[in-house]
Parts: structure tokens; sequence; C-alpha cells
């Protein structure tokens, strides 16, 4: 691991800063310094300007509407924008670009990536994300919805839960068995879908916190194109695999520079509350802080790799594991200091349905709160702990995998 960057990605760190001055209102204080209604206008806007300038999907080519960055680039614009607290990306795009886009980039077709990248850009095609079912989590592989060939056409059928975006969403990647002869592994194909036709339906769940961005999604009789499969027919597996391991690559700049800057508003909730001398408290900030800069390092680890080509292994799982247990201590350290304040949540909610709330956000009980409701979900979602420590065991120590029933 070597945590410097090269002097060519300083002259370019500056090249950012300069475009962000040119931007930015003057008095620019963060995304987090707004209120709900602004914050979201403000981000609409702000992704027209960095479509623009390729800055969207920064490392992919220019003929599909990138800016023809490097790897060590654009995680320097992404550490920049995190520092300024302005979005790297708009609504959806987590799915859109750091997800299927970069999927596609790497394992679609030419047609594939000719049609759907520069519609993602533009904002055309709006994704999310169709994995999870009702007995399909952790257990990813025992999913059961079902897509058959019928001419030129896949049709599915089948239920997604926990789908974030669906609402907003008109685009769909599903996983759905396409071949049940064979091992669960084995027999799965990730498909292209669009939402807005007949037979599918799209039910909002409304989460702990209030918010209404999990979905679930029924397929009667859905159709999609039959050029519209990743990586080709019965190689789903390794294509939901292979986008795991994208969607943490700029997440290992980002975590560390989001959670220091809430560790920052912990301090300052401190000396707030009068509590700056209290050695129990103090000890507690200390490990926060600790924690954080730890987690920095193994960020550092992973962008090491992910700079060489080399995509993220045990790593991403240590990482996953680390920053979710944390996060669930840290915000109850929080809602311990708000004390009876806590339990009746006023002021703004967080911006953010995941992590945490953006830098330069009040020090409200409704931040806090939500923030900490949300943070008890991050052990769950994207890989429980469970899994995550199973992965580490049997893939990094080289113990014996866990019995199956």
């Amino acid at each position: 691991m070597d945590p410097r960057y090269p002097p060519e990605a300083e002259e370019f760190r500056n090249e950012i800063r300069k475009f962000l001055a040119e931007k930015l209102p003057r008095d620019w204080a963060g995304l987090g310094a707004l209120d709900t209604e602004d914050a979201h206008a403000f981000t609409q806007r702000w992704r027209g300007i960095l479509a623009q300038q390729g800055y969207l999907a920064p490392a992919w080519p220019k003929r599909y509407g990138g800016a023809g960055l490097s790897k060590i680039q654009q995680v320097v614009m992404v550490e920049e924008f995190a520092k300024a607290d302005v979005p790297v990306r708009g609504a959806n795009d987590n799915f859109s670009i750091k997800m299927i886009g970069n999927l596609l980039l790497r394992f679609g077709t030419d047609a594939q990536k000719d049609h759907f990248l520069p519609r993602i850009i533009s904002g055309e095609y709006r994704w999310c994300q169709g994995f999870s079912e009702t007995s399909a989590g952790s257990d990813l592989a025992n999913i059961k919805t079902t897509a058959r060939l019928d001419g030129d056409d896949w049709v599915i059928n089948g239920q997604k839960i926990w789908t974030s975006e669906a609402a907003t969403a008109n685009w769909i990647f599903v996983l759905a068995r396409t071949n049940p002869d064979t091992p669960p592994h084995r027999g799965i194909s990730m498909l292209l879908v669009p939402l807005h036709q007949p037979g599918i339906e799209i039910r909002p769940i409304t989460m702990i916190t209030g918010a209404r961005e999990f979905n679930e999604v029924f397929f009667t009789d859905a159709r999609t194109s039959a050029d519209n499969v990743v990586l080709g027919v019965d190689q789903g597996w390794k294509a939901a695999m292979a986008l795991l391991g994208l969607e943490r690559g700029d997440e290992a700049a980002t975590n560390p520079i989001l959670f220091r800057a809430e560790v920052d508003r912990l301090i300052a909730l401190v000396r707030e509350r009068g509590l700056a001398g209290d050695e129990i408290v103090r000890d507690r900030i200390a490990r926060a802080y600790t924690k954080v800069e730890i987690m920095r390092f193994l960020g550092a680890r992973i962008l090491t790799g992910w700079l060489r080509g080399d995509p993220p292994g045990v790593e991403a799982s240590v990482s996953k594991l680390y920053w979710s247990e944390y996060h669930r201590w840290v915000t109850d350290v929080a809602m311990t200091l708000l004390g009876p304040a806590a339990l009746i949540p006023e002021g703004r909610p967080p911006l953010r349905h995941f992590r945490t709330d953006d830098p330069g956000a009040p020090n409200s009980t409704a931040s806090w709160s939500h923030t900490w409701l949300t943070a008890i979900s991050g052990t769950i979602y994207a890989g429980t702990s469970e899994i995550q420590r199973n992965i580490l065991a049997e893939s990094a120590l080289g113990l014996p995998r866990e019995s199956r029933a």
C-alpha cells in the first residue's frame, strides 16, 4: 500500500479545485447546509453541470459521455468533491453509473455500450437494481424469478424486494433464473429490463425512518429484448460478483471523508452539550477518531489495488464489515449524548438514505436519530456482517467452509 499520490495527481487536484471555485456559489457551505427541497434542486442542477463537463463518469471514454480520465484522476476528483460536499452524481446514478454503467463498460457488447451508456449520462435512462428476493438476500443464488426465451424476447416472472429507487427509475438490471437444471450459481442471467411496461408493478415500502425509497417489484410476463443480457446467458452470477466489486471502488475514497466529517459533527455536539470535560465521553470521541483513521488506511489499501487494475478481493469484505459495525457504534454514542432529546426528532432529517448525513448538516436530533436508524441496516444491506465474516474466515484465513444444510 502506498498512500501517496504521484505529482500529476496533485496537479489535477488543482484543476478540480478551480472547477469547483468557478461553478459553486461564493457562499457555498455544503449540501448539508441546505434544506431538503433546495438540496434536491441543487443536486439536479449540479448533475447537468457534471454531465456537460464529462465528470459524471470521469473515467469513461469521451465517446460515451465521460471525460477519459485515469483512475487516479477519478479518485482525486471524488476526494475533492467530498471535501467540498458536492454530489459526485445525481439521483439513481449509484445504480446507473457506478453499477450497471461500469459493468457494461467492462463487459457489455459494443451495441450495448453505444445504446445504453450515452443515455445513462444524459439521464434519459435511470436504473435500479433487481437482485434481492424474499428468500434470496444474503443467499443470492436462491433467487426464484425466472426468465424464458419467447422468440426475440425474454419473458420474466417473479418478485424483487428492497429495490432502492425503483419508483424513480425507468430501467432495472435483474437477476433471473434462466436454466433450472443447473446448480444454483450457474443457471442465472443478468437482464436489462425497461420498467415502464405492462406486467411490472412497483409497490413502495416504508422504511423505519419514514422514507419510502425501498420498493417491491413484481414481474408478470414482463418482456425485454433477447439481446439485453450481460455477459451471456447463464453468466449472471459472474456479472453480479463483478458488479459488486465495482460498486466498492470509489467508496474507498469517499467513505473515510464522510465518516471523518461525521466525527467532527460529533465533537461539535459534545461541545454544545457541555460534555467536553467528561472523561468517558472524551474516550469515546478518541476511539471514533482512531477508527476513522484506520478506515482511511483501509481505503488507501483498496485504492492501491484498484488503481493497479485489481478488483477488490477480501479487502472489500474487511472494509464493508469495518465501516458498518463502526457506524452502528458511533451513532449509538451520538444518541446517548443526546439523551431524552433523541426521542423527539426535530429539525432537518438526513439528505442521504445510506451512510452519514452530508458534511455541514446541522446537529439536529432528526439528523442524528434518522442516521442512527439507517446505521442499524448498514450491517445487513450490501452483505450482512455474518456473510462478510464467513468470507474472511474462508478466503482470507483458510478456515473450513461452514457446513451447509
